[in-house]
């Protein structure tokens, strides 16, 4: 019998990117021939399957199947065109059931990886996309020429919703612009999600840091089951808060697009906690990047995207290309604000402004909280590693940073300086003696002094 799975290879056929979903694999075949197992893949996540069935007339065929139009065995890349009648307008788990589901199975498939995924237009409005994106999320914290400053409450675990929030008042006041719970915090007994969300709404009302144009933000993590999300989603708009904090992998997309189809008019700020479980690795899986479009099609306003310079895997290239998607044109879907977080400290301020640039939000934990100061002292000093960066950028009408290539930075001493370490950041700024704005300069070298925080 005639092994199907050839018949959807329709290698060099011009497709017609307004019709269907591209997908963008890596794929490896364990003992077949490489075509005929991506035939195989375009087949089982399509309407195929390793027979011929009597159903499936050769009209249904020809709507319907998958097309792999682009193999190549060298590199391993396969592209199959997918038909937009497979899927159904605004619904990521049926398309992920697709193109990600039975197809990571099957036993000649040695490794697997989606690396992009092309969406027509059609498919993309489908989905209403981030209620305020970039531009919103300025426009509440009145906040239009820096990097956002966010940070999150550590511990992560065990503090009581008094000490939680009191702990949040305190980076608030040092400067902070948004603080987030972890992920991982949800509604334990001794911090549960209502007692956070009334203390955390009455302490900064009574602060002034809810307010038209200028306010602070904080993301509750209403993560749970749907019906609980919804009722915790609904609570913090009673209460007036403004941020809706999502495990958005471990919740489900089904989950993140119902809380975005309610129009609760709050920042909606994705974690994306477990990724790694399928990103990381480069042979199986699903890429950041996939995750990035899914995440801004389900109507996220922020995401964690990686930082580069921090604790978390994701290296610069592979970082910026999602952030420069999430901050890009899209067929009129609003942005999505990337979001360093992971292992940040001051001394990373330099690097994260040089490589990432404005449109970030950067998320300190432990480069905060433990400072020997205590928090707030934590917050002052990455609030003043951020000024004196937007210093530097806006000095000679423009800024040495706009012509950021030129300049270079040394590795990080520690040095003792009373009684607390610091970190000094050297970096050379060519022709940098006529600013007048920078202390510390000598010649073509300025010193860039914060504490280092543990």
């Amino acid at each position: 019998m005639a092994n199907p799975y050839r018949s959807y290879l329709a290698i060099g056929e011009s497709i017609d990117k307004k019709n269907y979903i591209i997908v963008t694999f890596f794929l490896h075949s364990e003992g077949q021939p490489f075509d005929r197992t991506a035939g195989g893949v375009a087949a089982e996540s399509s309407v195929g399957t390793w027979t011929d069935v009597n159903l499936q007339g050769k009209t249904l065929w020809d709507k319907l199947h998958g097309k792999v139009f682009e193999a190549d065995e060298k590199t391993g890349s396969v592209k199959i065109a997918y038909p937009l009648e497979l899927f159904e307008p605004g619904n990521i788990p049926q398309l992920l059931s697709s193109i990600a589901g039975n197809i990571f199975g099957l036993l000649e498939i040695s490794a697997l990886r989606i690396l992009d995924i092309d969406f027509p237009e059609t498919f993309i409005k489908s989905f209403p996309g981030p209620f305020f994106g970039i531009e919103g999320i300025r426009k509440i914290t009145g906040i239009s020429n820096r990097p956002l400053i966010g940070s999150i409450i550590k511990p992560k675990l065990g503090l009581s919703h008094v000490e939680h929030m009191n702990a949040a008042l305190d980076v608030f006041e040092a400067g902070v612009d948004l603080v987030k719970d972890d992920e991982n915090l949800t509604s334990q007994s001794y911090n549960s999600f209502y007692n956070r969300v009334d203390e955390g709404t009455s302490q900064m009302k009574r602060s002034g840091f809810l307010g038209k144009g200028s306010e602070k933000i904080y993301a509750y993590n209403i993560t749970a089951s749907y019906d609980e999300m919804l009722k915790r989603a609904e609570y913090v708009v009673a209460k007036n808060g403004n941020c809706l904090m999502i495990d958005i992998l471990t919740s489900g997309f089904a989950a993140v697009c119902g809380i975005r189809n309610k129009n609760f008019g709050k920042i909606i700020h994705a974690h994306r906690a477990m990724h790694a479980a399928f990103t990381r690795s480069k042979q199986y899986g699903i890429s950041m990047l996939v995750i990035a479009k899914l995440a801004r099609l389900s109507g996220v306003d922020s995401l964690h995207t990686g930082t580069i310079v921090g604790k978390m895997e994701g290296g610069k290239e592979e970082v910026l290309a999602i952030d420069n998607f999430l901050r890009g044109e899209w067929y009129g879907l609003k942005t999505v604000l990337p979001t360093a977080s992971g292992g940040l400290h001051p001394g990373h301020v330099p690097d994260l402004v040089r490589l990432l640039g404005k449109d970030v939000l950067c998320n300190f934990g432990g480069g905060i909280h433990g400072h020997p100061d205590g928090s707030k002292a934590g917050a002052v000093a990455v609030v003043q590693a951020f000024d004196r960066g937007v210093r530097m950028h806006s000095s000679d009408g423009g800024g040495i940073w706009s012509n950021i290539s030129t300049i270079s930075f040394t590795t990080l001493l520690f040095v003792p300086f009373a009684g607390t370490p610091i970190i000094v950041t050297f970096f050379s700024l060519p022709n940098f003696c006529s600013s007048p704005r920078l202390t510390g300069r000598s010649k073509s070298w300025t010193v860039f002094l914060g504490e280092i925080l543990h």
